[in-house]
């Protein structure tokens, strides 16, 4: 989860945030590449007080600003076209996971199991045990097994929710009447945290989303306790 004062993403925890994030680190570098070349340019032309020339006909000059431009924006352009069909790529998922978002809370069925459906409600204030996450934590977890290909349906109830988990590289609209799809893989156990990413009312900070990831034996046994 996020921790105060946090400048940086959250430590990638499936592929797909992994990729993300260097994709990140990539471009960064780019930015601050033509940010140092333009700032020497602006102290060039301050400290010489170069600010007109009476070039008429600069076709080099024209030649660099078009290709330059062109060969940053496909040096930028390539990886990120990879990693948007990386995240469309769904490939034999072992589990099936239906979210449903309601005003104002989750509702989770997994769909290869029959009759293990649950509602997801934020802990209030009140209740928190001295180490849960405050507006963080719920009273029921989705939980998954690691390592495996998790597929995600997404869809929603009355308005507009948004299901994201920032560590999971994971964000996807629930739109009323409409289903979306999304998957990832776990490559930790551990608890992972997010929120509703969509303003969908008075009670929008007040819906979090909790995915506990365990080994697979773990998540068996959990299976036989609810069925």
């Amino acid at each position: 989860m996020a921790q105060p004062m946090q400048m940086e993403f959250q430590d990638a925890m499936s592929p797909i945030m992994e990729e993300l994030l260097h994709f990140h680190d990539h471009t960064l570098m780019i930015v601050f590449l033509i940010s140092t070349l333009v700032l020497y340019i602006i102290s060039s032309m301050m400290m010489t007080k170069l600010t007109h020339t009476s070039t008429m006909d600069a076709q080099e000059v024209e030649m660099i600003w078009t290709i330059l431009p062109a060969i940053v924006l496909i040096t930028i352009a390539l990886p990120s076209l990879q990693v948007l069909y990386l995240t469309d790529e769904v490939n034999n998922p072992h589990l099936t996971i239906k979210a449903m978002g309601h005003q104002w809370y989750w509702t989770y069925e997994y769909t290869d199991y029959e009759n293990l459906e649950f509602d997801s409600y934020m802990i209030p204030t009140q209740e928190l045990h001295f180490s849960h996450p405050r507006l963080l934590e719920v009273d029921h977890r989705m939980v998954a097994p690691m390592e495996t290909p998790i597929r995600m349906l997404i869809s929603a109830e009355d308005v507009l929710h948004s299901w994201a988990v920032p560590s999971l590289g994971v964000k996807t609209d629930a739109v009323p009447g409409r289903l979306n799809q999304t998957s990832f893989i776990m490559m930790q156990p551990g608890l992972f945290y997010g929120q509703c990413s969509e303003i969908c009312g008075a009670n929008h900070s007040f819906m979090p989303i909790v995915i506990e990831s365990t080994p697979l034996q773990q998540f068996e046994n959990w299976l036989s306790l609810l069925q």
